[in-house]
């Protein structure tokens, strides 16, 4: 067997799962619109108490995002003239006053938003709904964060260790199979857990954005769902935001594929390169792109090579390859990425402020 079908069919990175998916959205892009717009949203599963560090350098962490991302964001614009927004989707277990607060102080500049992020196993129904509760009200009361909509607070979720819904064949590292139901009824807006590249929690739709309906007998619900298009009614219990996820066949040669997951990395810098496959591969409404990005911007390994040069790279490669593609280039949040996709549902437009 090659070693382009020896990836395919590597079951031990669970392309399996994907592939077929993958196929489909390709197949779905015959009949869609020509792309107009291009909005891109960074999701960062941001950790500063990774490894249990000491208090000195969960701080180090955070002053370096709360030091360096505000003039990496001043250094670019989008068609709209508007800076790049970082979304910290931070960790509930982690949560600490003073490791919050310089995220909050760059969300009031403009520059950044605060989601949910959790990891959490088996601990029972009542036990999640109180540790998210309590988070959600320490985000919003004691820092201004999250907002209203429709009457309540909503949030952004990320799950921790992709095990969205009970996903892992194992039951590890969640154990809800009413998570979606649980999350709604919470106040989530989207969830922007998947792709799960290389984990077994991949299912449903790839390069997609969806509505999935919750089955509270059985895990994973979001492996099936409807796609989010112009006219389509509100139907089921969460919107998923899905990021990028194929092949890279360019990289490192034709016959060695690496997996795209849209994670920006240490080991997974941007490139031109990168950004043209996020294009093609990226869920689209309508004549409108959504690349929704992720990485993990506390841990070393990776805050560095990202904000010395790594995010400036990404922004630089965005507006060039835009700009000779003839697009509009949107930066935003996880929230505002929703907000537009909501739009495009309503029949309304999305460049236009509420």
């Amino acid at each position: 067997m090659t070693p382009l079908f020896s990836a395919i069919a590597d079951r031990s990175r669970h392309t399996h799962r994907w592939i077929p998916g993958s196929i489909a959205s390709r197949l779905r892009r015959l009949g869609e619109p020509p792309t107009t717009d291009v909005w891109v949203a960074i999701t960062d599963h941001f950790e500063p108490l990774w490894k249990n560090p000491d208090q000195a350098t969960a701080r180090d962490r955070v002053a370096r995002w709360r030091r360096l991302w505000p003039e990496i964001a001043g250094r670019h614009r989008d068609a709209r003239g508007r800076r790049p927004v970082y979304s910290f989707f931070y960790p509930q277990e982690e949560y600490q006053e003073g490791l919050l607060e310089p995220l909050a102080e760059m969300t009031r500049e403009g520059i950044a938003d605060v989601d949910i992020h959790i990891h959490h196993d088996r601990e029972g129904e009542t036990l999640f709904v109180e540790k998210m509760q309590g988070f959600i009200a320490a985000l919003n009361g004691n820092h201004g964060l999250l907002r209203r909509h429709e009457g309540r607070i909503v949030f952004g979720f990320i799950h921790g260790n992709w095990a969205l819904d009970n996903s892992r064949p194992d039951g590890l590292w969640c154990g809800l199979n009413n998570e979606i139901s649980l999350l709604r009824d919470l106040g989530c807006y989207a969830d922007f857990t998947m792709p799960a590249a290389g984990v077994p929690c991949q299912a449903g739709p790839v390069n997609a954005i969806y509505r999935v309906s919750d089955d509270p007998q059985r895990p994973c619900s979001y492996a099936h769902g409807v796609l989010v298009r112009k006219g389509l009614r509100a139907v089921g219990d969460l919107t998923l935001i899905t990021g990028p996820l194929g092949f890279d066949f360019r990289s490192r040669g034709l016959f060695h594929p690496r997996i795209e997951s849209g994670e920006i990395a240490g080991t997974a810098l941007p490139s031109r390169t990168r950004v043209k496959l996020w294009l093609r591969l990226a869920p689209r409404v309508d004549g409108h792109v959504f690349v929704k990005l992720f990485g993990h911007g506390a841990q070393e390994r990776n805050s560095g090579p990202l904000l010395e040069g790594g995010l400036d790279r990404l922004f630089a490669d965005l507006s060039a390859e835009c700009a000779e593609k003839g697009l509009r280039l949107h930066y935003v949040s996880g929230w505002d990425m929703f907000r537009a996709i909501e739009a495009l549902r309503l029949g309304q437009n999305p460049l236009t402020d509420p």
